[in-house]
């Protein structure tokens, strides 16, 4: 009888001491997103601002034009903001000294070394390439071309790629004729791999310059 009390006591023990341990801790419901001011910054993301995401290393996925500048990106450097290749082109999007010029930028160390100049660069880029191939999009966003469905953001793309006269060659010839980089590459397969991309937002700006 005696050995049956001790066993029920320790039991009894054991039950109370494993429901204390495993009470769930009181936690303060906080915003589903980073907002300190600890260290003298305020981080906040998601964040409206393109420029804010310069230095980040996040595999983007959807349709969104954040996604739609790091595939860019990651295609051309591999997103890496210092790269030259060896036909000297720059940065993260692969500018050649040209294309800068026309956009505003002339000392391209300062390029090299300025993750939001450029990012403004390929925004600016965009914006007068869209206007230049404003009669392109029109007639052929949303059509098939050469077994490829275009979109705005691949037309954007392969100008991009391979400059905006180039893209007006390409759809003059429905697609039949085959223009590449320096490195083989082809305007088709950027109009196929950076379709579908939200790049509503760009305004249309033939004169677009970056604004330091």
């Amino acid at each position: 009888m005696r050995k049956k009390w001790y066993f029920y006591t320790s039991l009894t023990v054991i039950i109370v001491f494993l429901s204390y341990s495993f009470k769930p801790l009181k936690l303060d419901t906080k915003e589903w997103f980073l907002r300190t001011n600890n260290d003298g910054a305020q981080y906040q993301f998601p964040s409206l601002k393109q420029e804010d995401y310069t230095s980040l290393n996040i595999p983007y996925t959807g349709n969104l034009f954040i996604a739609f500048k790091e595939a860019i990106g990651f295609r051309e450097s591999q997103n890496k903001y210092k790269k030259v290749n060896s036909l000297g082109y720059l940065g993260k999007y692969q500018f050649g000294n040209q294309t800068l010029r026309s956009i505003g930028i002339h000392d391209t160390q300062k390029f090299l070394k300025s993750p939001k100049l450029q990012e403004k660069a390929f925004v600016a880029l965009l914006s007068k390439n869209k206007s230049i191939l404003r009669d392109v999009i029109e007639k052929y966003d949303g059509k098939v071309v050469n077994g490829i469905l275009i979109t705005e953001s691949g037309i954007l793309a392969a100008a991009h790629l391979g400059g905006a006269g180039s893209v007006k060659k390409y759809f003059r010839s429905n697609g039949k004729r085959y223009i590449k980089d320096a490195y083989g590459t082809s305007i088709q397969s950027y109009l196929k791999a950076f379709g579908g991309y939200d790049t509503s937002f760009i305004q249309p700006n033939v004169n677009a310059v970056v604004t330091l």
